[in-house]
């Protein structure tokens, strides 16, 4: 994922992943502090933009058995755990949760811990950034994402947020064909209360508009 590194309270801290690694990845942003987001803001366009089609994947497994993508997918998966154990181990969160059989992390289970009195600084690459690198490596080994499926998803989960009170809520955007999330619109400065009643009512509403694997991204 740019990283594709995911957080909240749902958060988990909205700072996009790109601040603690720097990979050609999606970007997860984190949207922590703030204050009430209940104000209207300028609304983004909900149209979806035109962006080009991600390339459709070729039938042939260009000398790969059958089960190369199962096999993807396992690596994916043993990564991640590397990445949960270094967590539990190093990162200063013993009860971080397994990933999901997908191999993608449990972000609900993750928000939970991330939610909790200082607890929410290093929910993303461990305290000190002691886990970055295994973070990055569970990264690079996700399978290849459909990057416009990734887009429209994302889109569709802002343009909720909005409708559902957080009215600052931004759109993703598409650069060099890889989906960016949106969330807040100044991460380094965050504008929007992740931990305020309204964020936690939009994103229990929202959440089924992110695919498998977006849920921590925005």
């Amino acid at each position: 994922m740019k990283l594709l590194i995911r957080t909240n309270p749902r958060a988990t801290t909205r700072l996009r992943l790109a601040a603690f690694v720097a990979v050609p990845v999606l970007a997860l942003s984190v949207a922590c502090g703030g204050g009430d987001d209940s104000a209207g803001g300028t609304k983004k366009d909900d149209a979806i933009a035109d962006v080009p089609q991600a390339p459709a994947e070729s039938a042939k497994k260009d000398g790969k058995s059958p089960g190369g993508q199962a096999a993807g997918k396992s690596e994916f998966y043993d990564a991640q755990m590397k990445y949960v154990q270094c967590m539990r181990a190093k990162g200063g969160y013993k009860d971080f949760p397994d990933p999901r059989l997908s191999g993608h992390l449990d972000w609900d289970k993750i928000n939970e811990i991330g939610a909790r009195p200082g607890a929410n600084a290093g929910i993303k690459g461990g305290k000190g950034g002691v886990c970055v690198d295994e973070l990055q490596a569970a990264m690079a080994a996700e399978p290849k994402r459909d990057q416009q499926k990734d887009y429209e998803s994302m889109l569709a989960h802002a343009k909720c947020m909005r409708d559902n009170g957080v009215s600052k809520f931004t759109n993703p955007t598409m650069s060099g064909g890889i989906a960016q999330p949106g969330g807040d619109p100044n991460p380094a400065s965050t504008s929007i209360d992740s931990n305020s009643p309204a964020y936690k009512q939009a994103r229990e509403a929202c959440r089924t508009k992110l695919l498998d694997g977006l849920d921590g991204m925005q």
